[in-house]
């Protein structure tokens, strides 16, 4: 139901219809913050902050108990004081959203909560999983489960326990990590994922949060990860890691001496052709470069990339086109020249591997010498996977993808920095 509807229909109840509407959860949720259908045993919202998950999991809970559907309930968090602070006291906690009339009573020396009907939850930190060995139950609540100190422990004790009833389950209710576990679950047969993110709940988050916090990580490692509940892991052997990306980015660039937009244009034409790899990056007067766009493209005719990458040289007001010719040989040229004769375009020939050519522009960024501006999450993925190792490369089962970002920006950072660097080294041999 929209908003708009809702209101509508609560200016239509009396005073006493619109408080039991109060506690009507399924009329107030989301659709992502409602139980799935189906036979499932373990329901995993996977969500960014803000989301809504805590609210959502104490739903569940309130549902089961108030349906008769659980009678021993296990609440997990990292720690014991997580467990009271944010599942049982918190705004959106069970002492929250439970109605007065069917309240539960925490006992802190028990640690449980004990509702009318006699449905009791008990609180487990996950950093004691001895502490599930013994008692069962026939529901659980597990919350933020990527911040569980002894996560595969405490989860294996959890599902000794989950015994009672017909149909245990267990909702699961955290912002990702690349844990070991929560990559098992994702990929299990009998869990069911919801998935979302932040922005799902914007307007119902303080408007300081949104200016703020969503303005200094959108788009970031950690927004992705925090925000848009992305499972991001860094490949064993790349060149580039996400923290390297993130400890020298930057929201806007300095005044720069020197712009470039590199060109590593496709062989073939089609939408299953490989990417027209368009990155610009610029140079300030201390040598550190700034990567400003990601222009990628794919499935244009030769002319269209062209003039995409004419319109972001104008654009950015840069200094010229570096463009590869090992697959268009002199017609990559022409056909800048075609769309805009007064741009100056240099063209360079791949004479040595991928890999090979990144690795002295990897070292700069190691150096901390090249700063993104903001985020460019396709390229800065590209990047984080590229190894230049033969796994990368197709094979007859699994055929690779052309790394086309990473290839212009190592075009792009040569020219800038690499390039000059060669040349002042010659001249003082």
């Amino acid at each position: 139901m929209k908003a708009a509807e809702r209101l509508r229909l609560l200016g239509s109840l009396t005073e006493l219809e619109a408080a039991a509407l109060l506690y009507d959860w399924r009329f107030w949720a989301r659709a992502s913050q409602l139980p799935p259908d189906g036979a499932w045993a373990h329901w995993l919202v996977l969500a960014g902050r803000g989301f809504g998950k805590t609210r959502a999991g104490a739903e569940w809970v309130r549902s089961l108990v108030e349906g008769g559907q659980a009678k021993r309930i296990a609440l997990i968090a990292p720690t014991l004081s997580d467990a009271r602070a944010v599942m049982v006291e918190g705004d959106s906690g069970l002492m929250a959203v439970c109605p007065p009339w069917a309240r539960p009573k925490f006992t802190s020396s028990t640690r449980t909560l004990e509702w009318p009907s006699g449905a009791v939850a008990t609180l487990y930190g996950a950093e004691e999983p001895e502490r599930l060995r013994g008692p069962q139950h026939d529901a659980a609540w597990a919350d933020e489960l990527c911040a569980w100190r002894r996560c595969e422990d405490t989860w294996d004790m959890l599902m000794f326990g989950l015994r009672l009833g017909r149909q245990p389950r267990t909702m699961i209710t955290t912002t990702p990590k690349p844990t070991a576990l929560l990559k098992k679950l994702v990929a299990a047969t009998n869990v069911t994922v919801t998935k979302g993110s932040t922005f799902d709940n914007l307007d119902n988050l303080a408007p300081g949060f949104r200016d703020e916090i969503i303005a200094k990580y959108e788009g970031t490692r950690l927004g992705r990860q925090e925000l848009m509940a992305e499972i991001l892991e860094d490949v064993p052997g790349a060149l580039w890691s996400r923290a390297m990306l993130d400890d020298t980015r930057v929201s806007t660039a300095p005044e720069l001496e020197r712009i470039v937009v590199a060109v590593d244009p496709p062989a073939t034409v089609g939408e299953k052709a490989d990417e027209c790899g368009l990155v610009a990056v610029g140079k300030d007067a201390r040598g550190h470069a700034y990567v400003l766009a990601d222009g990628t493209t794919q499935g244009l005719s030769p002319h269209a990339w062209a003039s995409k990458a004419v319109g972001l040289y104008h654009s950015l007001q840069a200094d010229r086109i570096v463009a590869e010719i090992n697959q268009g040989g002199a017609m990559v040229e022409s056909l800048i020249r075609q769309v805009d004769v007064s741009v100056p375009v240099r063209t360079v020939h791949a004479t040595r591997s991928k890999a090979v050519r990144a690795e002295p522009v990897a070292a700069l960024y190691e150096r901390g010498m090249v700063h993104h501006v903001g985020a460019h999450a396709q390229l800065e993925d590209q990047m984080c996977e590229f190894t230049g190792t033969r796994s990368n490369r197709s094979t007859a089962k699994s055929p690779a993808k052309s790394p086309d970002r990473v290839d212009a920006l190592v075009w792009a950072l040569s020219d800038l920095m690499l390039r000059a660097t060669a040349q002042l080294n010659i001249r003082t041999l």
